[in-house]
C-alpha cells in the first residue's frame, strides 16, 4: 500500500468514526429530550386554574376533593408506582382508569376525573412510571405501561369486587396507552376504551416531532434513538405501535381527536380507527388543537362519551 492511500484510508476511518461519534452524542441528546425523566415542555402542564378556564368547575373538583392513595409495582423494572383513586358519591361498581399525557402526571387530568366523576363514576388515576410520585428514569410512552396498567385494572377488581365495570381512558400518550392496553388480554371487567389524539406509534410521534420541532429528518437520528431506548428500556420505538394494538381490540373504542391538532397530527387517527376491530366510533372535534377537545366543545364531548358510556356500560 503506497503512502497516499494509506494517509487516504487513515482520514476516511477517522471521518467515519466522527461522524459516528456525532451522531451517537446527537442521539443521546435527543433521548435525554424525548424518554428521559426530566422536566419536558412540549405540554403546557400548569396546574394554575383560571376561573375563565371553560372547565374550570371540573378542574377545581379535583384539586379540592379527597384523594386516596394506591400504589402498585410496575410489571417490569420493579418501580413503586402510585395513584389517586377518587370514589362516585354514589356506590358504584363503574370504574374508569384514567391515562395521563406526555409530560404529565395524574395531577393534571382533573377535568377528566370530574367529568367522569360527574357521570357518576369511580376514577382511578395512576402517575406512570418516570412520572409525577412513580419511580422510574424514563418516559415510556404507553408501552411499557399498558402492562402497568394491567396491574392497576386487577387492583380494581380486587378491591371493589368482580362485578366490576371498567372503561380505560387517556389523552395524547394517554391514548395511546389505551390504546396499546387494548391488544392485551384484558379482565371481562373491562368493558370499553376510549382515546383522545393518541398516536399510532412511538416511532411515527418522535419522527413526526423531530421534523416538526428541529426540521431534522428520520434518518439516522430516529433509529439511533430507538436503538439507545432499546438498549436501555428493552423495546424499539417501532415495538410500541398503537396500530398493531388496536388490529388486536375486539372490545368497543371511542375515538377522539381535534381537526387542528398539530402535537400528534390528525391524520394518525384514521388509520387507527380503520385497524380497530371492535365496535367503535370516531369523533373529530372541529378547530380543537392537540388534548384540547373537551375545553373547546365541552357539551360535544361530554355528551359523546355519555352516550358511549350508556351504550357500552350496564
Amino acid at each position: 500500500m503506497n503512502k497516499r492511500l494509506k494517509h487516504w484510508l487513515i482520514g476516511l476511518i477517522v471521518l467515519i468514526a466522527v461522524i459516528c461519534v456525532g451522531i451517537g452524542s446527537a442521539g443521546y441528546y435527543f433521548y435525554n429530550m424525548a424518554v428521559a425523566r426530566g422536566k419536558k415542555t412540549f405540554i403546557n402542564n400548569s396546574t394554575a386554574i383560571k376561573k375563565s378556564d371553560p372547565l374550570y368547575r371540573e378542574k377545581a373538583w379535583y384539586h379540592s376533593v379527597k384523594k386516596y392513595t394506591w400504589h402498585e409495582m410496575s410489571a417490569t423494572k420493579h418501580l413503586k408506582l402510585v395513584a389517586s383513586y377518587v370514589p362516585a358519591n354514589k356506590q358504584t361498581k363503574k370504574t374508569i382508569v384514567i391515562a395521563h399525557g406526555f409530560g404529565g402526571s395524574s395531577s393534571h387530568m382533573g377535568e377528566y376525573a370530574g367529568l367522569f366523576h360527574e357521570l357518576g363514576y369511580n376514577v382511578l388515576l395512576p402517575d406512570d412510571r418516570g412520572a409525577g410520585r412513580s419511580q422510574g428514569n424514563y418516559i415510556g410512552y404507553g408501552w411499557p405501561d399498558r402492562l402497568d396498567y394491567l396491574k392497576w385494572i386487577r387492583q380494581v377488581i380486587h378491591r371493589n369486587g368482580s362485578q366490576s365495570q371498567i372503561v380505560v381512558f387517556g389523552t395524547s400518550m394517554g391514548g395511546a396507552t389505551t390504546m396499546m392496553i387494548s391488544g392485551e388480554k384484558t379482565p371481562s371487567q373491562v368493558k370499553a376504551f376510549i382515546e383522545d389524539c393518541g398516536y399510532t406509534s412511538v416511532y411515527d410521534e418522535i419522527k413526526y416531532q423531530a421534523k416538526s420541532m428541529y426540521n431534522i429528518p428520520e434518518y439516522p437520528l430516529v433509529p439511533v434513538v430507538s436503538g439507545i431506548n432499546e438498549l436501555k428500556n428493552g423495546y424499539t420505538f417501532k415495538q410500541a405501535s398503537a396500530l398493531k394494538q388496536v388490529a388486536k381490540n375486539h372490545k368497543p373504542m371511542l375515538f377522539i381527536h381535534g381537526s387542528n391538532d398539530k402535537f400528534v397530527p390528525t391524520r394518525m387517527v384514521y388509520p387507527l380507527y380503520r385497524a380497530d376491530k371492535g365496535q367503535k366510533r370516531l369523533l373529530i372535534v372541529h378547530g380543537a388543537a392537540h388534548a384540547q377537545s373537551f375545553e373547546h366543545a365541552p357539551a360535544l364531548y361530554r355528551e359523546t362519551i355519555h352516550a358511549f358510556l350508556d351504550r357500552y356500560f350496564h
